[in-house]
């Protein structure tokens, strides 16, 4: 990370380390589905360590969860002390992205099939995740001058 990503403590802007999350993310749901993606929501983004300007920044994203036109990405995100070649877990996310047509209209996506037992357990949380979204939209919807509960 360079110095213009850097808050005055020295340390990479949270919305630097989100961009990163938000890019990589939109990669594996555009690879799976072969459509333009859009980022619908970001159920959760934890920042769990500092990354400091010097570190080199890795971030892995999967597929947790497809449904008829959207899917849940999961992405870990890991910096590198260059010096020491030591890698620290610095931040995890979970992001929706829907599929669009060429009118950019959600678009139906090819689903996954889980098939080692972690892949299993993502999926299934996942979907569970999807389900507490969904209600908190529409309790949002229901009454939109307060704060849902999810």
């Amino acid at each position: 990370m360079m110095p213009s990503n850097a808050n005055p403590k020295g340390n990479v802007q949270g919305g630097t380390i989100m961009k990163i999350v938000d890019d990589a993310a939109l990669i594996v749901a555009e690879r799976h589905s072969h459509k333009n993606c859009v980022t619908a929501s970001i159920d959760r983004l934890d920042f769990i360590s500092p990354v400091y300007v010097g570190n080199a920044v890795f971030a892995k994203a999967s597929i947790n969860y497809v449904s008829k036109t959207s899917m849940e990405i999961c992405v870990l995100v890991e910096a590198e002390c260059l010096k020491t070649g030591v890698r620290e877990h610095v931040a995890s996310a979970y992001l929706t992205f829907v599929a669009l047509d060429k009118n950019d209209k959600p678009t139906q996506i090819t689903q996954i099939i889980p098939e080692t037992e972690e892949e299993k357990r993502r999926y299934l949380e996942a979907k569970e995740r999807r389900r507490r979204r969904l209600k908190y939209i529409k309790d949002i919807e229901r009454n939109p001058d307060c704060i849902a509960r999810v």
